[in-house]
């Protein structure tokens, strides 16, 4: 028997160095760490736990194990800054620059700066490679203060996206994914006009969120949490692994489907494949994730940081539609709180040039005050049709700019009416909305109601397509509703009660 068991370690030794010899090191994990990305993690777990936004990091962006120096910037809330900083890492980088032009030439280290170089290439010294390595020198900004801001920014929405991704049956691991992202900050904004906590572009969000020139749901938590929970799951039941589905999130679907046909497998992937867009950002962003999980459950455990607190509100739906500014007065609530509660919420409704629409959740305070007042706001606040826009038919000469100008009305307003884009081109006999001024009212609806939501925290993000169908209109009272059911835009509901803690 002594003997049987040996040979049966033995077996199970050799079964896990094969699995750690082809890479995977966290076997059968639904998060493994590959062979081929270590690296790749434990320098994001320097940028996001190490080093600061006042740091750059100088590195190969091919081995991320190859790290040459630290440059220390001048904090960037000093005046002329960013020219000090851009002249401090234009130095840095033709110095180490003229060190591998050095190797790559063949000639051997001689300084002390040199030799530590040098050494970082151990068992690659060769010309070929130092010629590579010179044109993969690339500087990463420290984050290290900026992750732990979003580490606490990240309490008022954890619980709620946690939730939300088991209700989904997804791990509850990608409730992180806004670290890397967004840092958890609602207004982000990337240079490739993606928005909110998620980062979605208007293409892909679009898909799953109502987004115009009156509401985008980009920026409403919990809704485009539903909508990343969806598109994750998507991407997982069609690559089948979380490596490939994250990456998904970043590379896109298709490309990711088309790289799996012909490399199989994520390591392969991340080793061979190569296309005009499939870079360093998608080539690092699962190994990015994985970092930002790590460093984030380590920052959640430390007893010195406060992590900000869900906000506590109630939520209704509105069957018509309404004055964002009568709205607010009704309920005595400032502009700013309104706008701050409700983030999907346009311009052009905020400040009262549209009507709220129809079926638009809208998040008040939860007080005993307002909830008594959603139970019995009057008919005369509820409009039966929407504020509508004028028309102007472009004639020759026109711009965007001076339709916006003639009409008095902002260029921003006027392109997201009409879809323009960024560079707001218009062409001759082309029909433009115009938006038009608050004052405009439209005749209140004849019997119009409000819906309520009743909610509680265990039940906020019960799966809604498998417990509600759509029914009439004031057809059932319910109680105990979950808010994601309402959010399901299907049902519609009257209760009695309202929830003391929604999304």
């Amino acid at each position: 028997m002594p003997i049987m068991r040996k040979k049966i370690t033995c077996l199970l030794l050799f079964c896990v160095t094969v699995l750690l010899a082809n890479g995977r090191c966290e076997a059968g994990s639904r998060f493994p760490i590959y062979k081929i990305i270590v690296p790749n993690v434990q320098f994001w777990e320097k940028i996001y736990g190490t080093y600061t936004s006042n740091q750059g990091v100088l590195h190969d962006k091919d081995d991320l194990s190859i790290i040459y120096a630290v440059i220390d910037f001048v904090p960037r809330r000093i005046p002329g800054a960013g020219r000090v900083n851009a002249q401090l890492e234009k130095t840095v980088r033709l110095r180490h620059k003229k060190i591998l032009e050095k190797f790559a030439d063949g000639k051997k280290p001689s300084t002390r700066e040199e030799k530590k170089v040098y050494a970082l290439f151990q068992g690659k010294q060769r010309p070929a490679r130092f010629r590579e390595a010179i044109e993969n020198l690339r500087v990463q900004t420290g984050l290290k203060d900026t992750f732990r801001k979003g580490v606490i920014r990240s309490g008022a929405y954890m619980p709620l996206i946690k939730k939300i991704m088991r209700s989904r049956n997804l791990p509850v691991e990608l409730a992180y994914l806004p670290h890397v992202e967004s840092s958890f900050n609602l207004n982000a904004h990337s240079k490739a006009a993606a928005v909110g906590l998620w980062q979605f572009t208007r293409h892909t969000g679009r898909e799953f969120m109502t987004i115009n020139e009156l509401v985008d749901e980009r920026f409403d938590v919990y809704l485009s949490s539903m909508a990343a929970a969806r598109f994750l799951k998507e991407n997982y039941r069609q690559l089948g692994s979380w490596p490939l589905a994250l990456t998904a999130y970043n590379y896109g679907r298709a490309g990711m489907v088309r790289a799996q046909k012909r490399w199989e497998t994520y390591p392969r992937i991340i080793k061979h494949h190569e296309t005009g867009i499939f870079k360093f950002a998608s080539k690092n962003f699962y190994s990015e994730f994985i970092a930002a999980v790590r460093v984030a459950r380590r920052l959640e455990n430390e007893r010195s940081l406060v992590k900000d607190r869900p906000w506590i509100n109630v939520t209704f739906r509105l069957r018509d539609y309404a004055s964002a500014t009568e709205l607010s007065d009704y309920f005595g609530i400032p502009d700013e709180d309104f706008e701050r509660l409700n983030p999907a919420l346009r311009d052009s409704v905020l400040e009262g040039r549209k009507y709220i629409p129809t079926g638009t959740l809208v998040r008040l305070p939860a007080t005993k005050r307002i909830r008594k007042q959603i139970k019995t706001i009057p008919s005369r606040l509820l409009y039966a049709q929407q504020i509508r826009d004028k028309e102007y038919r472009v004639r020759k000469g026109d711009t965007a700019i001076k339709i916006a100008r003639k009409y008095k009305v902002s260029l921003k307003e006027l392109i997201l009416a009409n879809n323009l884009g960024k560079k707001a081109r218009i062409r001759l006999g082309e029909k433009i909305k115009i938006p038009t001024p608050a004052f405009v009212k439209k005749q209140p609806a004849s019997h119009a109601k409000v819906v309520t939501l009743e909610a509680t925290p265990k039940e906020q993000v019960k799966e809604q397509e498998k417990i509600l169908a759509p029914k009439a209109a004031g057809a059932a009272e319910v109680e105990d509703v979950p808010v994601a059911i309402a959010d399901s835009g299907n049902s519609i509901l009257t209760l009695n009660t309202l929830s003391k803690r929604t999304p």
